[in-house]
């Protein structure tokens, strides 16, 4: 009786450190970073972060996968900033701050996320940081570079830019990371990065963090990986588990009014919709504000300076629905994010767990709401077979899915077709009944009378030659020579 008891006693004590949470306290960081973490409200690690902080400040390289949104970005960047602390100073020659730390991100938006994060991690330190990325003008950047940095956060374009015009040097660079590697290659952006990689040092740190992990990834990784720590916090491409997926079933031409729908019977503020296509996003965007919803659109085509207003009149609250497609369905970190919608399923099944990563960060709860027709049985299938779930079928309780939208769309269209036909006719003129079903009547242009004279021949001393010189011989007549301009030599003999 007495044994049980004991070994409850012994293993007491074990239990209760098992389940004492880890602090960011006990990673040995610099007090400044301390600091900035206490502002910034951080005192528990996420998974990713207590795995991969201690074994990066060992100088092991990392490779880290983890479900979108649980801080990957303060995983690699607490160790670097803590890593440079040794070299740091406060000097203003350039030639004391060379570039020590690479972090090569796909997207601008993801570019920009990251660079605010190191920005706020390291306030209280003299590490400098900066981020380049295409789309803007190099002036800036350019002058940033030049007066010497520690961290550099840019997409693989422009950084290469920059390195032809020798605005930076990588011969310094200590640590390599690269974030989102399998979205990099996705957008072909693996002849830059063996590029990039060639210009750095051989002996370097090297980190490679993603959600995902494809066997193209691994590969990669095998090529400038040195015996790496793979930090695996989840299931590859699994999702967060308080995130509720459902999917509603429409016909193609009803996905549009099913997310007007939505969107009024929850009433959700803060949403983002993904769209396939470019043209699709701003079609989506332009009827949902016909529905007096304040929407916007956000791809590619856009200029920097617009995608980032636009993406700030959302953080704020001014736009309640962004319309984007997978451009900025990495990078975009936005706090209660509610709800995220598909209005198209992704053709690539990894960009569904990155999108509905948007919402349910850091522990959160989230909706994820995916429309499909029936030519995207396959995609749904793909996606339940990436991620190993059946995602719920929703029911459309007060939608009644009907072809009144299309129809509606269809007889507007055909009212605008209409009135543009009638319209171009008024500025053409009156046309006869008969010439809507036949040949177009010819076109009477206006004549001028002058050609409708009659023909009237020249006059005789007009059309009769010069005087004609007959020979000495006399008998022919030989024609006058023709007359030449005075120019010419035409003037008369004297």
């Amino acid at each position: 009786m007495l044994e049980p008891v004991a070994a409850a006693a012994e293993t007491a004590p074990e239990a209760v450190t098992e389940a004492a949470p880890v602090k960011f306290s006990d990673f040995g960081l610099s007090p400044a970073i301390q600091r900035a973490l206490e502002e910034q409200g951080y005192v528990h690690p996420t998974p990713i972060q207590a795995q991969a902080i201690p074994v990066l400040l060992q100088g092991r390289d990392v490779m880290g996968a983890a479900q979108t949104g649980t801080g990957k970005t303060a995983s690699f960047s607490l160790p670097i900033i803590q890593m440079l602390l040794a070299t740091a100073n406060t000097s203003m020659s350039p030639a004391r701050h060379p570039v020590r730390a690479l972090i090569l991100t796909p997207t601008r938006e993801l570019a920009v996320q990251v660079a605010d994060n190191v920005k706020a991690y390291a306030k209280h330190t003299p590490v400098r940081s900066t981020v380049v990325f295409g789309g803007m003008d190099m002036k800036p950047q350019t002058e940033i570079l030049r007066n010497g940095v520690e961290i550099v956060i840019a997409t693989p374009g422009r950084l290469l830019d920059h390195i032809e015009q020798k605005n930076i040097s990588l011969s310094q660079v200590q640590m390599l990371v690269m974030d989102e590697a399998d979205r990099m290659l996705d957008m072909g952006f693996l002849p830059d990065l063996q590029r990039i990689i060639n210009l750095l040092p051989k002996q370097r740190q090297n980190l490679m963090f993603s959600a995902t992990f494809s066997p193209e990834i691994k590969k990669l990784a095998n090529t400038f990986l040195n015996n790496p720590r793979t930090i695996e916090v989840a299931r590859s491409n699994q999702t967060a588990d308080k995130v509720t997926q459902v999917v509603y079933k429409v016909e193609e031409n009803q996905k549009g009014a099913l997310i007007a729908h939505l969107l009024r019977q929850r009433e959700l503020k803060q949403v983002i919709v993904f769209s396939n296509t470019k043209i699709g996003a701003s079609r989506l965007a332009r009827a949902l504000e016909q529905e007096g919803m304040k929407a916007t659109a956000i791809h590619g085509d856009k200029s920097q300076q617009e995608r980032m207003a636009a993406l700030e009149a959302f953080k704020k609250g001014e736009t309640d629905v962004l319309v984007a497609t997978d451009v900025a369905a990495r990078g975009l970190d936005i706090s209660d994010l509610p709800c995220v919608i598909n209005y198209d399923l992704p053709y690539n099944a990894e960009d569904y767990v990155h999108r509905i990563g948007r919402t349910g960060r850091a522990g959160a709860s989230g909706d994820a709401i995916s429309i499909y027709s029936d030519k995207d049985e396959r995609l749904l299938v793909d996606i339940e077979k990436l991620i190993k779930q059946t995602i719920k079928r929703g029911d459309l309780a007060g939608f009644t899915p009907s072809s009144r939208g299309g129809e509606e769309r269809g007889e507007r269209g055909g009212e605008r077709r209409g009135r543009r036909t009638e319209d171009e006719g008024r500025a053409r003129g009156p046309r006869t009944p008969s010439a809507y079903g036949s040949a177009p009547a010819p076109r009477r242009e206006k004549v001028d009378p002058w050609f409708l004279k009659p023909y009237e021949p020249a006059s005789a001393a007009a059309a009769k030659p010069a005087a004609s010189v007959a020979p000495a011989g006399g008998s022919s007549i030989i024609k006058a020579k023709p007359k030449l301009a005075f120019l010419l030599g035409g003037a008369p003999k004297q």
